[in-house]
Formats: C-alpha cells, structure tokens, sequence
C-alpha cells in the first residue's frame, strides 16, 4: 500500500500524507501505469460529461487543463528543459547546465506549443470520431510505462541521488505486466500496435538521450512520457 501511495504522491498532485524518500518513489514505479490509467479515466469521464454540450476542442483543451493540475505539469516542465537543453546544450555538461536553468528559452517553448497543440488537435479529432476513450486511458497508461523502461536500462546522466537509481528489474516487470492488462483492455490489438510503435520510440530517444548527454534525466524522462502519450493518439487517429 505505501508503494502505491508513493506513486500517486509522485505522479500527481493528489495530497498524501506521508513521506517518501527517491528510493520510496523508485521502488513505487511498478505502479505508475496503473497511475496513469487512473488519470485517463478522469479524462474519459470529462469528456462524457462536457461532450454533449460542448465543441470537441473545448472538450479536448478542458481535458488538458484538469490533466495539468493533477499532475502539477510535472512532464510538461520535463519537455521545456529538455528541449532547451538539448536544443541549445553544445556539449553534455552544457546541455545538463541548460536543463538546470528554470527559465524557459525559444526550444522549449515552442516545444510545449507544439506539443500542447498536437495532443489537442487528436484528442479533438478522436472525439470527433466517437473513439477517444480507449486512447484517452492508454496514453497516459503507456506514457509513464515508458519511463520507467528507461529508467531501468538509460544510466542517469547526474551524479546527485535520483529515483530512477532505484528502479529495478522487478519494477519493469510488473509494469509492463499492468501496462499489458489495461493495453489489451482498452484497445485490444490497436493497443498492442501503440505500446509497440512507443516502446521504439522511447527506446531510440533513451539511445539518443546516452550518445547527446551520457544517459537520461528527469527532464529527458517527462519528455519520453510527453513524446509517448502524443504518439499513442496520432496513431489512435490513424487506426481508425
């Protein structure tokens, strides 16, 4: 009970009153699937809700405000480092240097529009299609499964102490063991084409992330989960 409590203390903005140290969170990642499924079906409820009485893009960007303040940003602020860093970074301890700086450049700007811009125009186009609940719980689902992938087998690029340090085998398993349940769930074989099509993904960016600044970290980790819950709705909209 108290490793998944962590993982909802961690990945959303839900109030717990108990604290958790890095390998606390760490060890809590198996469930961050499931946590992620718990959020999607917040969106899934919204939608239903605003749906008939409201435009889909109205839909779609209401969706995205209430995942924000669940979460506290907690990715999208990911995405903006990085994209500044990796964008901008001319050697790893620069690119690692920029991540550091709070302040928000060209890069990760526009990263954050394009992406913010992205999500809503599939969520509006899925829910336009009458097919948005399944993508709307695997996207999120899938997106932090990705991260701890990459937790498990990127190296941190830091030397401080992190909660990917405490991401082991048995927490890999068990949420690729979640993430398949809640995939074959939701979207049946379309599932498995999105967690298969994001898992390269991830996997080439992790590479990338290994060659550009000597392995990943946070920052680079909510820009994996951005990146996999983008893909997983385009190819909802391509799917169908």
């Amino acid at each position: 009970m108290k490793s998944l409590l962590a993982s909802i203390a961690f990945c959303t903005r839900i109030p717990i009153s108990m604290a958790f140290s890095a390998e606390d969170v760490g060890r809590a990642a198996r469930w961050f699937p499931l946590v992620g499924a718990l959020l999607g079906l917040v969106s899934v409820a919204l939608s239903r809700w605003l749906t008939p009485v409201m435009p889909a893009m109205v839909v779609a960007v209401s969706i995205l405000i209430v995942e924000v303040l669940a979460t506290g940003a907690l990715h999208y602020d990911g995405l903006a480092d990085a994209a500044d860093g990796l964008g901008g970074g001319k050697s790893p301890e620069d690119c690692l240097r920029i991540m550091r700086d709070h302040a928000i450049g060209s890069y990760g700007a526009l990263a954050l529009i394009l992406v913010v811009a992205l999500k809503a125009t599939a969520i509006t186009a899925l829910i336009s299609r009458n097919v948005y609940s399944p993508y709307l719980v695997l996207a999120p689902t899938v997106g932090r499964w990705s991260v701890v992938l990459l937790s498990r087998y990127i190296p941190y690029a830091r030397s401080s102490e992190a909660v990917s340090r405490h991401i082991g085998t048995m927490e890999v398993v068990w949420a690729t063991v979640f993430c398949a349940l809640i995939t074959v769930a939701a979207a049946n074989w379309r599932g498995v084409v999105c967690w298969g099509v994001t898992a390269s993904a991830a996997s080439l960016f992790g590479y990338f992330c290994r060659r550009k600044i000597g392995g990943v970290t946070g920052d680079t980790l909510g820009t994996t989960e951005q990146m996999s819950e983008s893909i997983v709705l385009l190819l909802g909209v391509a799917l169908r």
